[in-house]
């Protein structure tokens, strides 16, 4: 246990590092791209003294090292606040140590204020943080289920022209751009054969009847979910084969077939349960590749999720919501990979955390 935990650690501060230094790469892209959020806000029309109490309220009238210093403290859990009721309402937090008229704090970390909507950037984000959850596993489900069972009958029947043709269906699957199967897949069921397939071009996750008010509706959840999914898809469907190719010819499995059992318990209970490891790895592995990679999906969809929110963003010159959601998007990567690498140690005995 005691290794386990100091595995963690030594990954949870890794994953700081990763994360400071995704903050620095962010706000220095962000402050070197053209355009002036000031001017936007503030529209053409404006004199200079508009600009300049916009520019003021928002930090941007600061020199630029002042602005990260100002930046990194603001999404630091560790920062240093002023004590004042302003201070406290602002970024709330358990007083650590006070420090004059300011202290540290102990704090969730504060993400700013949108440019456009002054709505708090880490409540956006988890208010659509929903969607891109649930069409991230829905497509992760997908993926799994069909690519498991594909990837069971290609090995089943090596070198058959099934086999042949499920190898050079995951090969286009993988080559592939996500957005450019979404258009197709779009176009193809949600318009042209929408009223075969009953299928939107867009919608949500959930609707509004005027009358039964608001309810769950899947079916809109089902195109985007299988673009996102056909990547690792096609993925899981060859290193199913493969892994199952080499466990189907070990010794043991030709001693289970030499005692008389049945080809589907062989498979069942001795070669599948063997061949899922790397299988696992992956799925655990791509669900957060999924998060990230349902950007386009929402926008081409016009789904509700980080991805939407985020494209949306820079159009409107929103930076904090775009740092916002690039820094949320790398905390997820970090702790679903920790998660994953524990979970493979204790599936796979043979693998020992370093």
């Amino acid at each position: 246990m005691s290794r386990i935990l100091g595995f963690v650690l030594r990954r949870l501060w890794q994953g700081v590092l990763v994360l400071v230094g995704v903050a620095l790469t962010v706000f220095f892209l962000f402050n070197v791209l053209p355009g002036d959020p000031v001017a936007l806000l503030a529209g053409q029309r404006s004199d200079a003294a508009t600009r300049a109490a916009i520019a003021a309220d928002l930090g941007l009238d600061q020199p630029l090292p002042a602005q990260l210093a100002g930046y990194l403290n603001d999404v630091s859990p560790l920062g240093l606040h002023p004590r004042d009721s302003a201070g406290v309402a602002k970024y709330g937090g358990v007083t650590l140590l006070p420090l004059g008229q300011k202290a540290l704090v102990l704090k969730t970390p504060y993400l700013r204020r949108s440019f456009q909507s002054n709505k708090e950037v880490l409540s956006i984000l988890l208010d659509h943080f929903t969607g891109t959850l649930w069409l991230a596993v829905a497509a992760m489900l997908i993926a799994a289920v069909l690519g498991i069972t594909l990837g069971i009958v290609a090995a089943l029947k090596p070198h058959s022209w099934l086999d042949r043709l499920l190898v050079s269906t995951s090969v286009l699957g993988i080559s592939v751009p996500s957005f450019v199967a979404a258009i197709l897949i779009a176009i193809t069921f949600g318009f042209y054969w929408s009223s075969w397939t009953g299928l939107n071009l867009t919608g949500q996750l959930y609707e509004t009847d005027p009358f039964t008010g608001r309810h769950l509706v899947l079916r809109n959840l089902l195109l985007p979910a299988f673009a996102l999914g056909i990547r690792p898809l096609a993925v899981i469907v060859q290193l199913t084969r493969s892994s199952m190719l080499d466990v189907m010819s070990q010794d043991y499995i030709r001693t289970a077939r030499a005692k008389g059992l049945s080809g589907y318990r062989t498979v069942v209970s001795h070669a599948l349960k063997n061949a899922l490891n790397p299988v696992i790895t992956a799925v655990s592995g791509w669900l957060a590749s999924l998060m990230a990679g349902a950007f386009f999906i929402e926008y081409i969809f016009n789904w509700k999720g980080l991805g939407t929110v985020t494209l949306r963003a820079v159009e409107n010159l929103d930076f904090p919501v775009v740092m916002g959601a690039t820094i949320f998007i790398a905390a997820l990567f970090v702790l679903v990979n920790i998660v994953v690498d524990v979970l493979y140690a204790f599936i796979d005995p043979r693998v020992k955390l370093g």
